[in-house]
Formats: structure tokens, C-alpha cells, sequence
């Protein structure tokens, strides 16, 4: 006899695991125009783990929020670098 534990459950069990959620901020460069944070944003969207992403063209930098157990940072840098636009970890103050 088999037995099934429900999806709910089984996604509750997972969740319960996962680590907390990572925000970081980077610095972006070679952002020169308004367009230039769209294309930034949606190449950080589109990497799996990553749950927000906001781009500050005047300060030139993003926020992103991540899953660390799905999302390393250097794929963070290479997703924006691949767009155009490289970036590094921005110190904290």
C-alpha cells in the first residue's frame, strides 16, 4: 500500500527548510540612459532564486532580494554582465 503525503504539506516541509531570503546591493555600471535600469532588472529577474530586483539608475546601483541556497552571487554579477552591464557587491557603509 502506498501512501501520498499532500502537496500542501510537502511544500510546507520545504519552506520550513529553506533558508531565510539574502538582499544585497549592487553597483552597476555603464547604465546611461532610463532604459538602461529595465534591461538590468529583468536580467537579475530572470536568473532562478531571485525573488525582487529593484535598479536605482541615479545612484546606479540594484537591490536584489535571493534565495542564497538556489542563487550565487557571481550569478548575480554575470547576469547583469551579460546584459551590458557589469557589477560588483557594493561595500556597505
Amino acid at each position: 500500500m502506498r501512501h501520498f503525503i499532500p502537496l500542501t504539506a510537502m511544500l510546507l516541509a520545504t519552506a520550513a527548510i529553506a533558508g531565510p531570503p539574502r538582499t544585497v546591493t549592487l553597483q552597476v555600471q555603464r547604465m546611461t540612459c532610463e532604459t538602461c535600469p529595465i534591461v538590468v532588472r529583468k536580467a537579475l529577474q530572470r536568473v532562478p532564486g531571485v525573488s525582487s530586483a529593484s535598479v536605482d539608475f541615479a545612484l546606479k546601483t540594484a537591490t536584489v532580494t535571493f534565495d542564497p541556497d538556489q542563487v550565487k552571487l557571481a550569478a548575480l554579477t554575470q547576469a547583469t554582465t551579460n546584459a551590458g552591464f557589469p557589477s560588483t557587491l557594493k561595500a556597505a557603509p
